[in-house]
């Protein structure tokens, strides 16, 4: 046989899927756990792996021995592995922590095959000894009984699932033997095969009683264990049968065989339906698990996994809460509506009462309901049967590879084969016909949706023309109960369409709007979202559906909302608006349900449809804690103030009043929340709005020092920025009050700021900075802390008071300190900022110089008496304002000349008051150039022209310089050399 294809239809129309190929040694077992996605195998070279058959990765690996493990078991409840091998022990391991936690000499020859009984605390195992041990491990593995009676190796044992306390053993004596717990002799022994009997399984389902055998004879025996007798042989593998399985799940049975072939048959009528050939050589082992479509297979190459059909269950449900289902091939009926609806949990299994509706001719692959839940068909094995729902009588029957329902409960179609579909109407036969491009899948519902290579095509079910072919390759079609909105489910994503009606009903009157792939305006494409779709419906406008992570999901109007998070895969049955409860099923034929309020359903609906009146009229009824969720949906619509109306939750109505910038709603909510996020978002927005006490207030309340630091310097409020510094220091935020107190030139509360909080050696640079006069006592400290960590580089650190060489222009710095600090004391308006010179831009060493160079210069205005010249004296008075006395003044006419601004703070320097002399020059370089052409103008030579310079005679000339000179008395002054009155000074 060739490789089979990683997909292929069987006429059970069950899928296979190859889903993990782990190559490694000769696989001697395998085994599928129950909740984790692990494959178990044990090998011949003496190591048993664990593979996850979802992320393809060997997951764990035991290094059991060095002789070959035949047999492997999962023990799920306790988290066990437990091993057989050719040195005849057996090993328990825990598999989470891959712990050896038990071994013991189980036989006296190769240990073949374990089973593990499903309630009680035992294991089963039998050997190449001819004996079957049974094991009580909450007894220390002591062995409880001993079952003798086969004469030759035992190859496999297997526990009866229908009745714990009977197991059936395998052996090359040729037999198959039956036997119960407690009794040391067998029930009874199958003989029929001709060759040593391999391997041995119990039918899982209800209805027969039935076991399977595979032997050296190639053949496989179905046994009734209740009648003894042999009911079937099925022939057809070329070696040894090493394998058999009945699934627990589908109506199928395995078989493996030397022939390196898997080999499936229908279990009912025993039909092959086909043959597996992976290219792995002989096949050694089958897995099968209860609850699951997955089947282990071992090979001497290694192990394949594979999944057969799908896990959805064949069930539905009427519009009236009757559910129909099938179990196996059997149907069984309940019904909803005796429940307690108030009593009903959310996510817990509904207590049904189940009725046996009898057996089924075909094994059921899908019951689906029609539209109005008076008829149910079911499908399988290719045919399709249409039931009365009530009664299950046999209504309809025929041949099908599927079936589809339409809108109107009358009408059906049926898929043939891959190119031809047919159409009934009220039972009969109405159409046949061939699509263009042949027929993959069929869909129902307002259009018949027909998907093909070309992609999806909707055909009008009266007249079978094409409405509109869609390049898509869909998995399922879902309609609207009004046949307005559809959803189309691909492998990862899903669309919301809208069909327009009356552009199709338009088109129909106008052939040369119909292109080849239909009408282009009967579908307009509302949404896409990437999530895979398991299974869903329509209620209104909103699509209610389950998607691959086990969310239970609903989208409406392009917001997808969580109903809840599902433990488990669940399918959707459907929704009673009466319960204002979904229903979902699991695989295990459960049925939970979830409360989904009809009135929020409708509401939403409603916006959808832009039908406010009707929105207006729902909204009453819908319960306050589910208007937030109302309003969440609102606000995606674009209706953020009814949303803000609706809306119940505080969080999200202070989010929609800033975002529609309703300042008193989010006031009001903020200061209920007292939230400081809240306010520093309400501050941002009445900054915007340039409500500025108010977002001053807000930053108060939101304790955002930053933000008042902003807003305090953008106002340019001194005040509120002292304040600032202040409460920010107050509370620790100590880059805020330094920078407050930096702005303000407060520089030594900024020392004091970083010593406080121990920012020492920031501290020094800042004094060597800002504050040359408190180096020395930074320094010491910053000694002290350093020493703590090195005492050598402590003591490394200099001070300018003891090294002065390592600190130039130490002296001159703490001159410009002294002058600096005065301007410091100013304020300067805002409004000046672009007069006044950066602060980067300044170099005051070189101020400072230059100021003592405009000293001596004005200093040198002398006659060569050393007499101050007069017209001199008038010029700095007319340059200041011919006031020294007056500080106010002076600083007046320093901002008014540009020198404070310049410098951000008043240049001038002050002489020492110990010297009794007190000028004011407030002049810079155009002070020196003004002077010099004051004087040039000046014609000293003429003596009748002193009198008139500025108006001062020689009398007033010695009075305002004794003034000046504070009251000195210029008779005082050893003027021996000199002659006051001497005409030839003036003149010079």
């Amino acid at each position: 046989d060739s490789l089979l294809q990683e997909t292929s239809k069987m006429p059970l129309r069950l899928d296979i899927k190859r889903r993990l190929t782990a190559r490694s040694d000769r696989v001697k077992s395998c085994d599928l756990h129950p909740t984790e996605p692990w494959m178990l195998v044990s090998l011949y070279n003496g190591n048993v792996h664990i593979w996850n058959h979802e992320s393809q990765q060997l997951v764990k690996s035991f290094e059991v021995c060095d002789l070959p493990v035949r047999a492997s078991v999962f023990v799920p409840r306790k988290n066990w592995v437990v091993t057989g091998s050719d040195d005849m022990q057996v090993r328990v391991f825990n598999y989470n922590t891959l712990e050896r936690l038990h071994a013991f000499d189980a036989h006296s020859d190769y240990v073949r095959s374990i089973a593990v009984h499903p309630t009680q605390p035992f294991i089963l195992t039998c050997s190449d000894d001819m004996l079957i041990k049974l094991w009580n491990w909450e007894k220390n593995w002591v062995c409880q009984q001993v079952f003798e009676g086969h004469t030759h190796y035992v190859m496999e044992v297997k526990v009866n699932p229908k009745d714990n306390n009977t197991f059936a053993s395998a052996s090359l004596d040729r037999t198959v033997k039956v036997w119960q717990l407690g009794s040391a002799q067998p029930n009874f022994t199958l003989e029929g095969h001709e060759k040593g009997v391999n391997c041995v399984d119990y039918y899982m389902g209800g209805d027969k009683p039935y076991l399977i055998s595979g032997a050296d004879d190639r053949m496989v025996k179905i046994w009734d264990y209740q009648n003894k007798t042999c009911v079937q042989t099925l022939e057809g593998h070329a070696q040894n049968i090493a394998s058999v399985s009945f699934h627990p799940e589908l109506p199928i049975i395995l078989t493996g065989s030397e022939d390196g072939t898997v080999k499936i048959w229908h279990a009912n009528t025993y039909r092959l339906e086909t043959t597996l050939n992976y290219g792995l050589e002989r096949v050694w082992s089958i897995g099968v698990l209860r609850g699951s479509n997955n089947v282990a297979l071992g090979y001497d190459e290694g192990a394949i996994l594979i999944k057969l059909g799908r896990e959805e269950p064949a069930m539905s449900m009427d519009a009236g809460g009757k559910i129909i289902w099938a179990k196996h091939s059997e149907l069984q009926q309940a019904s909803l509506k005796a429940l307690e609806k108030e009593e009903i949990q959310d996510g817990e299994r509904l207590p049904l009462a189940v009725k046996d509706m009898g057996s089924c001719e075909v094994y059921p692959q899908t019951v689906q309901h029609n539209p109005n839940g008076r008829f149910v068909v079911v499908c399988g094995d290719g045919e399709y049967i249409i039931y009365t729902a009530m009664a299950l009588r046999n209504k309809s029957f025929g041949s099908a590879q599927e079936f589809v329902w339409a809108a109107d409960s009358s009408e059906y179609a049926v898929r043939e084969s891959s190119s031809s579909i047919k159409l009934f109407k009220n039972f009969k036969e109405k159409k046949s016909f061939k699509p263009e491009f042949g027929a993959e899948n069929i869909f129902g519902g307002a259009l018949l949706g027909v998907k093909s290579v070309s992609g999806l095509a909707f055909y009008d079910w009266e007249t079978q023309e094409l409405v509109r072919r869609i390049e898509i390759q869909p998995r399922v079609v879902y309609w609207s109960e009004t046949g307005e909105l559809c959803c189309i489910a691909t492998e990862d994503s899903y669309f919301i369409l809208k069909y327009q009606s009356e552009a199709v009903a338009a088109a129909a009157e106008n052939p040369e709007k119909v292109t080849e792939d239909g009408i282009e305006d009967a579908f307009d494409v509302l949404g896409e979202v990437s999530e895979t779709v398991k299974t869903g419906l329509w209620v209104g406008d909103c699509f209610i559906y389950t998607n691959s992570v086990n969310r239970l999901n609903y989208y409406v109007g392009g917001e997808i909302v969580t109903v809840s998070h599902l433990d488990r895969t669940m399918y959707l049955l459907g929704y009673i608006p009466q319960d204002n409860r979904l229903y979902l099923g699991d695989k295990e034929l459960n049925v939970v349900s979830f409360q989904l309020l009809l009135s929020v359903l409708e509401y939403q609906t409603a916006v959808m449809r832009r039908d406010f009146d009707t929105a207006d009229r729902v909204l009453p009824t819908v319960p306050k804690e589910q208007r937030t969720r109302v309003a969440h949906f609102l606000e995606k619509q674009g209706f953020k103030k009814q949303a803000l109306a609706v809306s119940s939750d505080a969080e999200h109505k202070f989010d929609l009043a800033i975002q529609l910038g309703d300042l008193d709603c989010a006031y009001t909510l903020a200061k209920e929340s007292a939230s400081e996020q809240k306010w520093k978002q309400l501050a941002e927005l009445a900054t915007s709005q340039a409500k500025f006490e108010l977002a001053q207030q807000c930053l108060h309340e939101a304790q955002d020092h930053g933000g008042l630091l902003l807003l305090a310097t953008a106002a340019g409020n001194a005040d509120m920025v002292a304040k600032l510094g202040l409460q920010a220091d107050q509370a620790g935020k100590h880059n805020v009050s330094f920078l407050s107190y930096f702005l303000l030139g407060d520089l030594e509360r900024c020392l004091e700021i970083l010593l406080t909080s121990n920012r020492i050696p920031e501290a020094a640079f800042f004094a060597r900075t800002y504050l040359p006069s408190e180096i020395s006592r930074v320094v010491e400290m910053w000694r002290v802390q350093l020493g703590k960590v090195n005492e050598k580089a402590g003591q490394s650190l200099a001070d300018p008071k003891d090294y002065a060489n390592l600190f130039p222009d130490y002296e001159a710095s703490l001159q410009a300190q002294q002058m600096l600090a005065k301007e410091r004391t100013k304020v300067i308006p805002a409004e000046d900022w672009k007069e006044i010179m950066a602060n980067y831009e300044r170099k005051p060493l070189e101020e400072l110089n230059a100021l003592a160079d405009e000293e001596e210069m004005i200093d040198e205005v002398l006659d060569d008496k050393d007499h101050p010249i007069a017209g001199a004296i008038g010029l700095r008075e007319e340059l200041t304002g011919g006031n020294f006395e007056s500080d106010d003044e002076t600083e007046e006419v320093a901002h008014r000349s540009g020198g404070e601004g310049r410098a951000s703070m008043d240049c001038s320097v002050e002489a020492d008051n110990d010297n009794d002399v007190d000028k004011d020059y407030n002049s810079e370089e155009d002070l020196d150039k003004l002077l010099d052409e004051e004087l040039d103008d000046l014609d000293i030579g003429e003596p009748s022209k002193l009198d008139t310079v500025g108006g001062i005679t020689t009398e007033d000339l010695e009075a305002e310089l004794e003034m000046d000179l504070d009251n000195l008395k210029l008779d005082d002054i050893d003027t021996t050399d000199v002659n006051l009155d001497d005409e030839e000074l003036l003149e010079d």
